[in-house]
């Protein structure tokens, strides 16, 4: 089978129990431009970026 194609598709979800909002507004962008940027150094791509999920 030459010229096939796969991809896979992986979903990340971070939770707490009772959904408690942990992470302080002020570090909020910090942290998603963190995990943006190591989805992006693995050559792959986001279908959703944090901010606006």
């Amino acid at each position: 089978m030459a010229n096939t194609f796969s991809q896979i598709y992986l979903q990340f979800v971070f939770a707490v129990k009772r959904r408690e909002r942990l992470i302080a507004k002020e570090h909020k962008e910090e942290l998603h431009k963190y995990i943006t940027g190591l989805v992006q150094n693995r050559k792959a791509k986001m279908l959703a970026h944090p901010l606006h999920a």
